[in-house]
């Protein structure tokens, strides 16, 4: 069993909030112990010298959609865990089953999002179930927990008696429900929490909810009396009381938006990861297809951009749950594994501490979904670690300087985990085995 030592950095207790010199004890892909300053240390084992570092737990992206092909690039970033919200099971089943120290993040993943007709996304397939029929979307419920969902997403076309029954079935396998109304044309945030959704993501149906009649598909010129820049703050808070009568979570992935509306000017700085992700074809061509229709982008899917950003803060500081997530590869140069750090800056600019940042990609986190074993760096933990170059507490752009990243018990330098990173010929060819398999077994 392998055996690393990291001394002398400070450590950041994302749990009490604080930070200390001390030294990690890692044993196989656990903590083993976290030793304070003067205590006696092992010895014999790999060490790791971190005299003027800081160490945080791996990072968490809590609204990402993977792929093989660029699974790396988050881990290189410090984000050791992902949270998968549509797409398939079976196609990720190579990333959920890879060991705990392969540089790759470990995926707790939804299976195909359960949307209405016709389909945003077109109709049924590997990625998306379509139906109106209630008694279909409980049949489907039940397949997803049987190829290993963790959770049911729903999509903002789905009818309110589809959407119901989903959110019953789900809850009997104790399973919590997400949705995704952007662009909804009928439902509202509080029509799916009272229907029993536990997950908003993008902090969706919030602007359908104040605005009854909005959606990104209207005509905007009707809706130009909105002032999307400075949203009503009393409006704000009554729904977000509403909503927290619900104890629903929210994951606003504000840099989704933010990219959108700062396009050209995006958030890109120059890393080797960056440059990595630019250097290959996906999701680069995808983003330069979108800056053709950028302004259609800004004037309706982004145009919520700073509503999302005070439902977040005003959600939180009511003392609702709000993580971090980013929608990877959504919409514009929502780098994998990078953009994360953009939505902690997001974060701390709305008026978030960097420990309630931080917090909202580690400790809070895994909370929300229930995640026991990572999120913080304490006794019996798995070993997903980041050494930072500068102390994220005294500004949270620190944690993109970073020095090493442990992942599973394994320490990887940035350029040792980027060697990893497959070609994308190979993606394309396990892409094609997946679809004729899934073809064959023809799952409607």
């Amino acid at each position: 069993m392998e055996k690393l030592l990291i001394e002398n950095g400070t450590i950041i207790d994302v749990v009490n909030g604080v930070s200390f010199v001390g030294a990690i004890e890692v044993e196989g892909n656990m903590i083993k112990r976290v030793i304070q300053q003067g205590e006696m240390l092992p010895e014999g084992l790999e060490t790791i010298d971190a005299k003027g570092k800081y160490i945080i737990p791996g990072l968490i992206d809590m609204h990402c959609h993977i792929n093989e092909g660029f699974a790396p690039h988050f881990v290189a970033s410090g984000v050791t865990t992902v949270r998968n919200t549509a797409g398939n099971v079976l196609l990720l089943n190579n990333l959920i089953q890879k060991p705990d120290d392969v540089p790759t993040p470990r995926v707790y993943a939804s299976d195909r999002m359960i949307d209405g007709t016709p389909g945003q996304w077109g109709p049924t397939s590997y990625g998306n179930f379509v139906t109106d029929d209630p008694e279909e979307a409980r049949k489907e419920v039940r397949r997803q927990v049987e190829v290993g969902a963790k959770f049911i997403k729903l999509y903002g076309w789905i009818k309110r008696d589809a959407m119901e029954a989903a959110a019953d079935e789900a809850k009997k396998f104790g399973l919590e429900v997400s949705i995704d109304l952007i662009n909804s044309k009928e439902l509202t945030a509080l029509d799916a929490a009272e229907a029993g959704v536990t997950w908003f993501e993008h902090a969706s149906g919030f602007a359908q909810a104040l605005y009854k009649g909005w959606s990104p598909l209207v005509d905007q010129a009707e809706w130009s009396h909105i002032n999307w820049d400075n949203p009503d703050q009393e409006k704000v808070k009554e729904l977000c009381e509403k909503m927290l009568g619900y104890n629903v979570k929210l994951c606003p992935t504000m840099v989704l938006f933010d990219q959108a509306m700062s396009y050209p000017n995006i958030w890109s700085p120059k890393n080797k990861v960056i440059e990595s992700i630019e250097s290959r074809k996906h999701p680069v061509e995808y983003w330069k297809s979108h800056e053709e229709i950028a302004d259609v982008i800004k004037e309706n899917n982004a145009i919520i951009n700073n509503l999302t950003k005070a439902v977040a803060k005003t959600y939180y500081d009511m003392g609702g749950t709000v993580v971090a997530g980013t929608d990877t590869p959504a919409l514009m140069y929502t780098y994998p594994g990078m953009a994360l750090h953009r939505e902690l800056e997001i974060f701390a600019e709305i008026g978030f501490t960097e420990i309630e940042a931080l917090q909202a990609a580690t400790v809070n986190a895994a909370k929300s979904i229930h995640l026991d074993d990572v999120g913080s760096i304490q006794e019996g933990k798995i070993a997903d670690l980041i050494i930072l170059n500068e102390n994220p507490l005294e500004n949270i752009k620190h944690t993109q300087e970073i020095d090493f990243v442990i992942k599973g018990g394994k320490a990887y330098n940035q350029d040792e985990i980027l060697s990893s990173i497959p070609s994308e010929e190979a993606v394309n060819r396990s892409v094609q085995a997946f679809m004729e398999e899934w073809e064959a077994v023809n799952v409607n």
